[in-house]
């Protein structure tokens, strides 16, 4: 060893020492907690509201962030005081991600793998105007509760449920009496629930009027509570109508589209034209709010291509006996307009995995008669590919819009598994269509806002711990059309409620996950 190398090797050594007695003489890190359940060093923090990432430690403590700077700790803090050291050099650190538009039965799959596996830590359900059908809800919630759930719960009343428990079922107009009971239904039930969903585009919703629209929206203003809307038509040439019969609620309450889209539309500026719509809307004082997924086929029932007058199976015995010949060339009709029947990919019963196309050739007779004869209107669910990339990608971008993944745990679409781990694999990292920290906040603050939920969804110290650590690198969404029910990849610890819910690519056997209230 050269002099030089011997001076350098003994200045590295009295700094070493110097360094090791400050730490050891240092005062207990967060000294008035008897210990830190949890923290997270090294990570590149991302808040949640869109500023850029800083590199921070995090504490918990019990179920709340404590801490978000610079950690200085004893060895025997390490030893005796800190309950889980996490190294996230190399790893973003975020607010856990909202799901503003979920599916599923947390009485029947509580877990919910699918969602946690993408970072996602609270979960929206109730949708599309249907809830349990029980009443009170509150026995369902409470059921949910002690049998536990593994991401936290928003929970909405559908107004579909509503009517059919009020006995208005599909009455068009409702009477005045079943009015009054589903009025009142609401407003008992939005004490603990975070608004009604509407689904207008099915029974019974679809036979609402707009009196009732505005009654209902009445009574979840008062309440200060959300609509959230399955608007009436999709259609790009009758969402201009769905947008302002929404925006009409809006005069009462904060309103909110499910799934924005355009079935048909094309473009970028046809996008813009829409987005615009929103934010004449909210200059008019409007509270009206959005959420999309990336990708560009929608799923539901295959109700969706069959007429008004023919969507139940009361209706559709009728009407296959009366209207058949009507009946066939409305369905041949509206499903070539949906860029015909290769577009449907069948996604329930002994049809799984074939489109329609597939199921015409296979039992050799024309789509519209496989779906008179063999499928029927409740007989299948199914994705269409109906959807434009540049407009809906486009929409995605918008600051206005938050993400949802309208997926469930088994249904037969990507994005029930893959969607919070696409917006960032595809939209971050290989297309630059958002930065990481816009896409961070439109999965997190923002839905948080919009949910008017106060105490998570941003990086800060005195609110829960609902947190996700990631190298976006590594995000993948493995989920495809073929096969849909693949975990998303990538998400090295998921944390809710202060647990560590996942890790490194496994669940926690405990569920950690709360009902949540507004």
């Amino acid at each position: 060893m050269n002099p030089s190398q011997r001076i350098f090797s003994v200045l590295l050594f009295l700094i070493t020492s110097v360094l090791a007695a400050c730490q050891k003489n240092a005062p207990p890190f967060l000294s008035q907690y008897e210990k830190i359940d949890i923290l997270v060093q090294n990570a590149m923090v991302l808040d949640g509201l869109g500023t850029p990432a800083r590199q921070a430690d995090v504490a918990i403590v019990d179920d709340k962030i404590v801490f978000v700077g610079k950690a200085v700790f004893s060895g025997d803090d390490k030893i005796n005081r800190i309950i889980k050291l996490i190294d996230a050099t190399g790893l973003f650190l975020t607010p856990g991600f909202i799901d503003l538009h979920s599916h599923g039965d947390p009485l029947k799959t509580p877990e919910f793998e699918n969602f946690l596996a993408m970072g996602v830590t609270t979960i929206s359900l109730g949708q599309d105007g249907t809830s349990p059908d029980i009443a009170p809800l509150s026995d369902w919630l409470d059921e949910v509760k002690i049998r536990g759930i593994g991401p936290n719960l928003v929970m909405f009343v559908g107004h579909g449920t509503l009517r059919e428990q009020s006995g208005i079922g599909q009455a068009a107009p409702a009477s005045p009496e079943g009015l009054a009971r589903m009025l009142s239904s609401l407003d008992e039930t939005l004490e603990y629930t975070f608004g009604l969903s509407t689904g207008l585009e099915y029974n019974p919703g679809l036979y609402a009027d707009r009196n009732e629209l505005i009654a209902l929206a009445q009574v979840v203003g008062k309440n200060d509570r959300l609509i959230m809307s399955h608007m009436r038509n999709e259609d790009d040439d009758k969402l201009e109508a769905s947008i302002a019969e929404l925006v009409a609620q809006g005069e009462f309450t904060r309103v909110h589209i499910a799934h924005l889209k355009s079935v048909f539309g094309k473009g970028k500026q046809r996008a813009d034209e829409i987005i615009q719509l929103i934010i004449d809307a909210r200059a008019r004082g409007v509270e009206i709010s959005a959420d999309s997924y990336p990708y560009n086929a929608s799923y539901t029932g295959i109700s969706i291509v069959f007429p008004v007058w023919s969507k139940t199976q009361e209706q559709f015995d009728l009407v296959k006996t009366l209207r058949r010949e009507e009946l066939a060339e409305y369905l041949r009709n509206r499903v070539q307009r949906r860029n015909g029947p290769q577009a449907t990919l069948l996604g329930s019963g002994e049809f799984t995995g074939k489109t329609l196309a597939d199921v015409a050739l296979e039992m050799e007779m024309p789509f519209e008669d496989v779906l008179i004869d063999i499928i029927g209107p409740q007989g299948a669910n199914g994705a269409y590919f109906v959807m434009n990339e540049q407009l809906q990608s486009r929409i995605l971008q918008s600051e206005l819009v938050g993400v949802s993944s309208d997926g469930r745990i088994d249904g037969f679409h990507p994005r029930g598994h893959g969607t919070f781990a696409k917006i960032i694999e595809k939209y971050v990292v290989q297309e630059n269509l958002l930065t990481l920290s816009e896409a961070v906040r439109k999965m997190t603050s923002l839905p948080a806002e919009i949910l008017h939920i106060s105490d998570r969804g941003i990086i800060r110290e005195g609110l829960v711990a609902d947190i996700v650590l990631f190298d976006p690198e590594k995000v993948h969404a493995s989920a495809t059309y073929p096969d849909p029910l693949q975990l998303a990849e990538g998400f090295h610890t998921v944390i809710v409620n202060g647990k560590i819910a996942r890790f490194e690519n496994r669940n926690a056997q405990e569920l950690h996950g709360r009902v949540l209230q507004p």
